[in-house]
């Protein structure tokens, strides 16, 4: 028997069976009590490193200007359109109560919206819609012609069909405290409570930013309140069904538990906040902790039901799997670690939250389960009979077709990778979330009835302090405005060159024909500085320009584009900018512009990550094998699934997000799983028995077969269950990752074989079987 150290160790677990057990459970219970620190961010901001050059972009604006976020109430009356009394009135009301938001810092409707407008020979600036006056029909009907017509409102806070409308709030968050996101959220819904009691036929949506941060947490929650509980029913009723033993799930269960107990304890006291795609860590540890606990209980079941004792078995199920795995369980940990070179933080957590899992799962896997085992009653009923007709069969299978397997496999991967150009990268942030999420739903009705969501932002630098007033510098900008206006997808442009031809005309008597930007520099400065001071508290104009006058802050909100659009409207943005304003070359930025830059970053930089864990894995099998030529073999198996779940994802779908970019490198370590145990298995045979190639195959397939069926069955129904996020990047990831866990069982049985058959040949082929050998031996 080989493995002495590995039997003296089993010895010991069963000896000191009390002791371990209790050991394992005060282990957990210290490292768990760092839960109590877990917390979750509750800012978009976390999916962009710090050198983030989207996020170092968009952070300089803010730095020049204000630092905004906005929740935006969107109003639509049940019937007829805004402009009526008691709907003016609402909105008014809204107005007035949204200045008491926490961290509220500017209001704006059509109601509070400065309207500038000649008096003689004075400049007259007040409410669109005055507070005291009576709203008659005449008044009305002037209301709606101005906000109709008003560049700044129209496609902004009013629709064209006058039909919906919108209250912005601008916050400034001081970033203390991650509380400070969900107070405004609350404080805004209870505020359109009360604003939907009184006015039950006017529908309210709420989005924002303030609202997509919230968003993020309610998913966070959302998944941990039923993922994991459907994950625990899961593989509850799977092992009950493949390992037919109570005994034998509950162990399995409580490995579970500790580990992912463990895990996220370490992650309190690492002082890591959860975010969407970290919260699923949980669910994920569940999953592949139980995969270590069903090889050990196979064989270790399978050795009782052939007549060995249990003390006998639980020594044998260690001696076979203690290797193949330690060393699943490092290439897992090898494959999430990777992911420390995502450029989005939250899957860094990710990765090592799930790899303090995978290595927590290994240590009370081969210490607590034996331990455990040893205490509780096992009853299994002796057979007589092998068990594994239906691995034995395949084993055949496959001996028999080896040829057309290899060929017809290839070919599979090949037709299927043709398909992987396909996928178009798309990372709208507002699609990350299902429709059962709130923010989704308020944000598709404000995109389907009022403007975009999506904004990207542009600062134009003038020639010096007070250029802004520059007559030639505000004709350039003027003119990028009217080019950007006819680029596909701009609904609106926001633009200081609206105010300046409203002022200009205004100063003229109202004249139509003065609507034009100012002629004159000083003129331009003057009409300025007489609408900032005529400004009501709130309403100034910092968020457009800067302290000295130097720099605009230049606006245009998108229809729903994909981010290959918004790209391609970015760098289009940006050569006409240098092109026709070299003086004002600057860097278009916005949330929308940072998540459109995201997958394409992330791609890049996970191409270090993934290739290091592919040489890392490879070599740790080289040793761990004691074979260069089976361990470089063994790379072909490993990545082909990856390829395979792409090209069916490229088929079927189309589109990904951010999830893409993190797949081949948390699929990698788990895929790898099948094809350790498998080649542990041949190679036991080849070494330890002396059995042919062919007999090898056989042997592996009647050691370790079922057990890779099971594991895998799990794991893709572990993976799967995160099909049920209501986050779209952990779906993706979900689906994903149990394609190629699928495609890697595939691959193992169909394609492995033929090609350890390939390379491993001796002169004479044992083609019949001899007699089959059993789970264990």
């Amino acid at each position: 028997m080989s493995g002495g150290w590995i039997v003296s160790y089993a010895e010991l677990i069963i000896r000191l069976r009390w002791l371990v057990i209790l050991g394992s459970v005060a282990l957990a219970v210290a490292l768990g009590s760092g839960g109590q620190f877990l917390g979750f961010s509750t800012d978009y901001r976390v999916f962009f490193g710090k050198e983030n050059p989207q996020l170092k972009a968009f952070e300089s604006m803010q730095q020049i200007y204000t630092k905004d976020d906005n929740i935006l109430f969107v109003l639509q009356p049940r019937d007829g359109e805004v402009f009526t009394p008691e709907m003016l009135g609402a909105i008014r009301e809204l107005t007035e109560a949204s200045w008491q938001l926490p961290f509220s810092r500017r209001v704006d409707s059509i109601t509070n919206f400065q309207h500038s407008y000649a008096q003689g020979d004075d400049l007259t600036v007040e409410d669109l819609v005055p507070a005291r006056a009576g709203l008659t029909t005449e008044k009305i009907a002037a209301i709606r012609a101005t906000a109709l017509g008003e560049p700044l409102l129209i496609n902004r806070l009013i629709a064209p069909d006058a039909r919906t409308t919108g209250v912005n709030v601008t916050l400034t968050l001081p970033g203390e405290s991650e509380s400070e996101v969900p107070v405004a959220m609350a404080a805004a819904r209870e505020i359109v409570e009360a604003f939907r009691e009184r006015h039950p036929d006017i529908t309210v949506a709420v989005t924002g930013l303030v609202a997509l941060n919230n968003a993020f947490s309610e998913a966070s929650f959302a998944d941990l309140a039923t993922l994991i509980p459907i994950m625990y029913g899961i593989i509850i009723a799977g092992l009950l069904i493949f390992l037919r033993s109570i005994a034998g799930t509950i162990a399995t269960l409580l490995v579970v538990g500790l580990s992912a107990g463990t895990a996220m304890g370490l992650t309190g006291w690492l002082g890591i906040n959860l975010t969407p795609p970290s919260s699923t860590a949980p669910t994920i540890i569940l999953t592949l902790a139980v995969a270590d606990s069903i090889h050990l209980l196979v064989t270790l079941l399978h050795a009782m039901r052939q007549g060995a004792s249990k003390r006998e078995a639980i020594i044998e199920s260690l001696r076979v799997n203690f290797n193949p795995i330690f060393l699943t369980s490092l290439t897992t940990a090898i494959g999430f670690l990777s992911l420390n070179f995502s450029d989005a933080p939250p899957f860094r957590d990710l990765g090592n939250i799930t790899a303090m899992g995978v290595i927590a799962a290994w240590i009370y896997s081969v210490s607590f389960l034996p331990a455990f085992l040893a205490v509780v009653p096992l009853r299994v009923k002796r057979q007589t009979t092998g068990s594994n007709d239906l691995m034995q069969r395949l084993a055949e299978f496959v001996l028999r077709r080896r040829q057309p397997l290899l060929y017809g496999m290839t070919a599979l991967v090949i037709a299927l990778a043709v398909w992987i150009p396909r996928i178009e990268l798309n990372d709208q942030f507002v699609n990350y979330f299902d429709p059962s999420i709130q923010f989704r739903t308020d944000t598709d009705f404000a995109m389907e009835n009022l403007s975009g969501i999506y904004q990207i932002e542009f600062s134009l630098p003038a020639a010096a302090e007070g250029g802004i007033s520059e007559p030639e510098y505000l004709t350039k900008v003027d003119a990028f405005s009217d080019w950007l206006r006819e680029q596909p997808g701009v609904v609106h442009v926001q633009t200081i060159t609206d105010i300046f031809r409203r002022l200009n005309k205004n100063m003229h008597g109202d004249d139509p024909d003065w609507y034009r930007l100012p002629d004159e520099r000083n003129l331009a400065a003057q009409y300025l500085l007489l609408f900032e001071m005529s400004l009501p508290y709130g309403l100034d104009l910092n968020n457009q320009i800067n302290v000295d006058k130097s720099s605009l802050r230049f606006l245009a909100t998108l229809e729903n584009m994909t981010t290959r659009e918004a790209r391609v409207l970015k760098q289009n943005s940006e050569a006409w900018i240098a092109a026709n304003i070299p003086a004002s070359v600057t860097e278009a930025t916005s949330p929308f512009v940072m998540f459109a830059y995201i997958s394409e970053r992330n791609i890049i930089s996970m191409l270090t990550g993934t290739g290091l864990a592919l040489v890392l894995i490879s070599l740790s099998l080289i040793i761990a094998l004691r074979s260069l030529r089976v361990g470089l073999l063994s790379i072909i198996p490993n990545v082909i699934p990856a390829v395979m779940a792409f090209g069916i994802w490229g088929l079927l779908v189309g589109e990904i997000g951010l999830a893409s970019s993190v797949v081949a490198a948390t699929s990698l370590g788990i895929i790898v799983d099948d094809s350790v145990h498998f080649l542990s298995k041949y190679l036991r045979a080849r070494r330890e028995r002396g059995a042919s190639p062919e007999d090898a195959v056989r042997y592996a397939f009647a050691t370790v077969g079922r057990a890779l069926s099971v594991t895998s069955a799990v794991l893709v129904a572990g993976f799967g269950t995160l099909a049920l996020s209501a986050f779209e990047l952990n779906q993706s990831l979900g689906l994903l990752t149990a394609l190629a866990i699928f495609a890697a069982l595939v691959a193992d049985f169909l394609l492995l074989p033929p090609l350890l058959l390939a390379i491993d040949k001796e002169k004479k082929h044992a083609d019949e079987p001899k007699a089959l050998p059993q789970a264990g031996e």
